[in-house]
């Protein structure tokens, strides 16, 4: 049985994993944590959103960054800093704007084909990760900015989503718990929320059932493509170990970008700090007065997603300062302050906290594929979209690697073939 080390167990190495182990490979996930998904998929903002696929290479985007550097609560905040990781980053960042609609278009298109793959698995599996499908409503209080959001819906109905433009009267009907006043809005029906950890964990247990075999708290210290496969140098609790496979998938998020140099490639990934906080709603006026409906506040850069009866996942901004997990309050007081602006009746003297770090590429596309070498293979670089695109490229790094491997197994699912190889050339 062919063998393939899937290095990283958050959402797109579990994803990864399933897939593998159902084209019938022999599996093997390393993490250094304990658990799956104890890193940036542990308390992301829960939208699975077609919706929200517009890549950030805009002029506006820039600008914004540089009106904003001195700003500590600023929804986009670079630190000034300079390091050549993010400086040539920066760059690349800038450059990519001439593939802006490009870009945007082919993470819609993957955006929806994820959805069929990511709710099989729960399906198949049992997973319960708190799901509401009640769409999700973006709301906007400038009119230049909703005008530029009608732009994006030309690109994103090109890409085969529906998005409908929304007054400020069908605004509050679609959600009523909302206050503000607006100058418009849209609302995507097909969209929908759920708790990323819980889904992780749970297709994490499947793939144990199924197989799978898991080794965590692990520090990978070196990876090493041969003419005889795929070598890991590790440690485990102090004391070095050694392992051999015929493949490797890199899932790794932020460390994506060491590994890969390991191996011969070239994967820019840079962290980009995003922060959520989850009110647990213990009193039956906050359940009451928190919103069902996923919201996007364009001016706040902030989403919700409701997971369950008793808690209410807020989250949002995007902070430049490299490999730092530090939760600033000066980050978290935005988020709050925004819940209790437009939920008022909400109460959050039970407020968690908490930051993680998006894998990002230049270009915001995710590295899905082959690497140079024989049997390395990438599905990292999500950024924001992580939760949102794993369904569909964990099945097209699967398949490429069963191609690679010249197997006979039928592939999981039901996306057309030749969709999943234009896909797949999209984000190579």
């Amino acid at each position: 049985m062919t063998s393939v080390a899937v290095v990283g167990a958050g959402i797109t190495g579990i994803t990864t994993a399933y897939k593998l182990r159902r084209l019938g490979f022999d599996v093997t996930v390393f993490d250094r944590q304990s658990y799956a998904a104890m890193e940036t998929s542990f308390a992301n903002g829960g939208q699975l959103s077609a919706s929200n696929a517009e890549v950030w290479n805009h002029p506006s985007t820039f600008l914004k960054g540089m009106k904003w550097m001195l700003r500590k609560d600023a929804p986009l905040l670079v630190h000034p800093a300079p390091t050549w990781h993010k400086l040539s980053w920066m760059a690349e960042f800038v450059a990519a704007a001439r593939n802006y609609r490009e870009n945007t278009i082919a993470t819609v298109r993957m955006a929806i084909a994820a959805r069929e793959h990511l709710i099989e698995m729960a399906n198949e599996e049992g997973v319960d990760f708190d799901l509401v499908k009640r769409g999700i409503l973006h709301v906007y209080e400038s009119k230049p900015e909703f005008e530029h959001g009608l732009k994006v819906n030309e690109m994103l109905r090109e890409g085969g989503l529906d998005r409908r433009a929304l007054t400020p009267d069908e605004i509050h009907a679609i959600e009523p718990a909302i206050k503000g006043r607006f100058h418009g809005g849209f609302f995507t029906e097909s969209d929908f929320t759920g708790d990323i950890h819980k889904y992780s964990r749970g297709l994490a247990e499947a793939c144990r059932r199924l197989g799978v075999t898991f080794r965590y708290n692990v520090q990978i210290d070196k990876l090493a493509a041969t003419g005889e496969g795929i070598h890991i140098d590790l440690s485990v609790k102090g004391l070095p170990e050694h392992a051999r496979f015929d493949n490797v998938v890199v899932c790794a998020g932020t460390q994506s970008r060491r590994f890969a140099a390991m191996l011969g490639d070239r994967v820019n990934i840079y962290p980009v700090k995003g922060y959520s906080v989850t009110v647990v709603m213990d009193d039956d006026e906050s359940r009451a007065a928190a919103p069902w409906v996923s919201i996007l506040d364009d001016k706040a850069k902030i989403v919700t997603s409701r997971l369950g009866p008793d808690r209410m996942r807020i989250a949002g901004t995007a902070e430049f300062a490299g490999e730092n997990r530090d939760i600033r309050m000066a980050r978290i007081k935005p988020l709050v302050d925004w819940c209790r602006h437009r939920f008022p009746d909400m109460g959050t003297a039970a407020v968690l906290p908490w930051a993680g770090l998006r894998p990002m590429m230049p270009n915001m596309m995710p590295r899905v594929g082959a690497g140079k070498r024989p049997g390395v293979f990438y599905n990292t670089g999500h950024g924001h979209l992580g939760w949102t695109l794993c369904g569909i490229t964990a099945e097209m790094v699967a398949n490429t690697v069963q191609a690679a491997s010249r197997r006979t197994s039928v592939p999981v699912g039901k996306a057309d073939p030749a969709k999943i190889e234009g896909l797949a050339h999209s984000v190579h």
